[in-house]
């Protein structure tokens, strides 16, 4: 009975070794997955508010050092290009995205300044 058992154990081991194998790759696929996606979310959110908080920055100093309209716009998205370059990097932010961002800063710090006559048209700045 005993050379029966093992023989069978001999031969099927392997099969159901790789069956495990599988069964485990499978699992860490899937858990790989979630993880990447929910992590990805994450640092998606981190590098979005980074660039909020630096094109912030930018326009509070811009306007400090006197700048207005589309100087100071160009300032502060130049001062997110310096100082959050790997948020700019992943995001991939087009130039009218990074002025619409950067106008609506200058608005939120400053609700009383007018933009209309330092800003003709619709403003066009490069990242």
């Amino acid at each position: 009975m005993k050379p029966v058992i093992l023989a069978l154990l001999a031969e099927g081991l392997p099969v159901v070794l790789q069956l495990v194998g599988l069964v485990l790759a499978a699992w860490l696929a899937r858990v790989s997955t979630f993880a990447k996606a929910r992590w990805g979310i994450e640092i998606e959110a981190r590098h979005r508010e980074a660039l909020h908080s630096a094109l912030m920055t930018g326009i509070k100093a811009a306007v400090q050092r006197g700048l207005t309209g589309t100087a100071a716009l160009n300032a502060a998205v130049s001062y997110a290009g310096k100082s959050v370059p790997d948020a700019i990097h992943a995001l991939r932010p087009s130039g009218d995205v990074l002025a619409s961002l950067a106008e609506s800063k200058l608005r939120e710090a400053f609700p009383l300044l007018s933009l209309t006559e330092d800003i003709p048209g619709p403003v066009r700045v490069a990242p």
